[in-house]
């Protein structure tokens, strides 16, 4: 699929499949992703929506400049700026006190399946908004730093000294949690 540009390309010059094919390819990565702003997997899903309708109807140029995946995603952390912006007296809620979302069968859940992912996942949203970004850019969506720092309009230099610190506070986060690391 030549990472969504091809698709994308297709869908500008009117294939509609070229979107559906986009959509499919990146709907859960980048939900998860904007999860990581507001905290909230239904406000979530809302703003991946946002940011397909967004593709969908203003039809941005791809300029080529990065990956497609990571213009996209920079798409989708400006539709979550906005959100933020229009919602700032909306306070977070953290995953472990919605309990009863559990039992549902939520994507999340099925991503994150073994009790360490779990105890992993609950340190990330215990960690600042930027050190959850940039490890979930990282590891779970396997972004380069250079990637990185084009989704989060940063630095090279800055994404590293992010990227050492935000591992550190995650280590920190997880030994207090009581997770101890092999040698």
């Amino acid at each position: 699929m030549d990472n969504g540009e091809s698709s994308y390309r297709r869908f500008l010059a009117g294939d509609n499949e070229g979107l559906h094919e986009i959509i499919c390819a990146y709907r859960t990565g980048l939900m998860l992703y904007l999860n990581s702003f507001v905290q909230n997997i239904h406000t979530a899903e809302e703003l991946t929506e946002d940011t397909f309708f967004e593709l969908m109807k203003k039809r941005p140029v791809f300029s080529g400049k990065s990956s497609f995946r990571t213009w996209l995603y920079a798409i989708g952390r400006n539709t979550a700026g906005k959100y933020l912006r229009k919602h700032s007296k909306l306070t977070a809620v953290p995953l472990e006190s919605q309990e009863w979302l559990a039992d549902e069968e939520s994507i999340e859940r099925s991503y994150i399946k073994s009790e360490e992912k779990r105890m992993v996942h609950q340190a990330l949203h215990r960690l600042r908004d930027e050190y959850r970004q940039v490890l979930y850019l990282s590891y779970f969506e396997g972004f380069s730093n250079h990637e990185t720092a084009l989704v989060m309009d940063k630095s090279d230099s800055q994404i590293k000294t992010l990227l050492f610190n935000a591992r550190k506070a995650l280590r920190a986060e997880m030994e207090r949690s009581g997770f101890e690391y092999e040698e």
